[in-house]
């Protein structure tokens, strides 16, 4: 994958956006000044992904595409379509694709979960990830910025998004998701109408402290058995600030195994 040259920036929205080198400068991402920019869970998110080539990967709530452009790279040869409600997160991921030079494998499409996955008239995928919205009542946060909440609300509860990933994969096909830790009970119910074979790898801050994020892995129509991974520990007391598993993750050097 080839980093470009930028396309033309409209002048009257480049002062809300930013650029920023990721996946130890293998990437470059166009994000808004404001509203919400992704960070460590798209980045574990894509790390978590075992696509091999010519695999088929569909990416719900694509956002700005931080998590797709870095799936591309950890995954050479796979196609990637990502389906994103806000227009304007649509158009900055098209326009990261192209300056990434990964226009040719990845596909943008505007549209909505709700909508369901026969809305979007493609052939069952090979892999779909999500990191859904992490709430589905907004009551009970403190109320998000505007141009934040729909990366932090699910409007249809988060069923929505699960019987979206589950239809959308082909039997045998793979589900990741990254989600809340003390949302762990919810999503093993509602994937496991469809899919199986889970393994779970928690995310804990510090290694004293519990788990805050949870990375789930699932099959369609899998029958194995529930696996309980080692945990992934993103900072030490060190000072640095992050362990070196979770640099070497962050810096794309690394992955996370199943």
């Amino acid at each position: 994958m080839t980093v470009a040259s930028p396309p033309p920036i409209d002048p009257s929205t480049a002062a809300d956006v930013v650029e920023n080198a990721i996946l130890g400068g293998k990437l470059r991402l166009l994000q808004p000044t404001r509203g919400y920019r992704a960070g460590m869970d798209a980045a574990l998110l894509a790390a978590a992904l075992p696509a091999g080539p010519n695999d088929r990967v569909l990416e719900a709530g694509c956002g700005a595409g931080a998590a797709l452009l870095q799936i591309a790279v950890r995954c050479p040869d796979t196609r990637l379509v990502g389906l994103e409600r806000d227009s304007s997160a649509a158009a900055l991921a098209r326009r990261n694709a192209t300056l990434n030079g990964a226009d040719d494998r990845i596909k943008i499409i505007t549209g909505d979960v709700a909508a369901g996955f026969a809305a979007l008239e493609h052939p069952p995928f090979d892999w779909a990830v999500s990191n859904p919205p992490f709430f589905d009542d907004e009551t009970t946060l403190r109320a998000p910025a505007p141009a934040k909440r729909g990366a932090w609300i699910a409007d249809d509860g988060l069923g929505v998004w699960t019987e979206f990933l589950t239809r959308s994969v082909k039997d045998g096909g793979g589900v990741v998701v990254i989600h809340r830790a003390d949302r762990l009970a919810d999503l093993l119910a509602l994937l496991g109408t469809r899919c199986g074979s889970f393994a779970i790898r928690p995310i804990q801050p510090f290694a004293d402290q519990p788990a805050k994020r949870v990375l789930v892995h699932a099959r369609k129509a899998g029958r194995g058995p529930l696996r309980l991974l080692p945990a992934l520990i993103l900072h030490d007391r060190s000072g640095s600030k992050h362990t070196p598993e979770a640099d070497a993750i962050l810096r794309g050097e690394a992955g996370l195994s199943w």
